[in-house]
């Protein structure tokens, strides 16, 4: 009888598999070796108000999203309201998110990965991620966003 200590290849060749695929979305989310410099930007934590995080702008070079996340606590009614990525290459860019009835309770995250990141729609422009208010009684809501410039 084997010992508990021995993996059998097919536990070893899935623990590889799976270190590969989440090694590769990680590269994913970056820019190519030294071709943009990565910025990240927040919301900080914001009160039955709109929050918004911006990917800055720089002379020169085009901003990049990777991604968003949106975290908040939830509200004293039900709230669903449309979070927006603004200057992109196409136009803005909707999504859903709701808001549990309870002031106390956590909704769940709305994490976005970009697969490949999306580029600000010319150079020099900020790449705004805004999620609306998700009224009264909510007391925690924050927007995080990433990309890269170059």
């Amino acid at each position: 009888m084997p010992s508990r200590s021995t993996k059998s290849p097919l536990r070893i060749g899935l623990a590889a598999a799976c270190w590969l695929a989440t090694l590769g979305a990680a590269f994913a989310q970056s820019p190519p070796q030294g071709l943009g410099v990565q910025i990240t930007a927040s919301s900080g934590n914001v009160a039955a108000a709109t929050a918004t995080a911006t990917l800055a702008a720089a002379v020169g070079k085009v901003t990049y999203i990777c991604g968003f996340s949106i975290t908040s606590a939830g509200s004293t009614g039900a709230a669903v309201v449309s979070p927006t990525v603004t200057n992109v290459i196409t136009g803005t860019m909707t999504f859903t998110y709701a808001s549990e009835v309870g002031a106390t309770l956590g909704n769940p995250a709305l994490i976005v990965p970009f697969t490949p990141c999306i580029s600000a729609n010319a150079p020099n422009t900020t790449i705004p991620v805004s999620v609306p208010s998700l009224g009264a009684g909510n007391t925690n809501t924050t927007v995080s966003a990433w990309g890269y410039q170059r």
